[in-house]
């Protein structure tokens, strides 16, 4: 708990937007940046995981949506 917290503290003193939830057993921090998106997974046992989405900067029109759904 307390990596937990000391990590939300950090995002908060950096100002970087984050989001709670909880999945697999764990408290997931989501944080967002221009760019990049990452998962921070904090686990009972003490282990941490980070997922990390970075865009390749390629923005797209509507018809890219359709892939969303196939």
């Amino acid at each position: 708990m307390d990596q937990l917290l000391d990590f939300l503290n950090k995002l908060e003193e950096h100002q970087i937007y984050y989001r709670l939830n909880k999945v697999r057993d764990a408290v997931m921090v989501e944080i967002a940046v221009p760019g990049q998106r990452w998962e921070v997974e904090f686990f009972p046992d003490g282990s941490i995981e980070v997922e990390k989405f970075i865009t390749t900067g390629v923005i797209e029109d509507a018809s890219a949506l359709d892939v969303l759904f196939s």
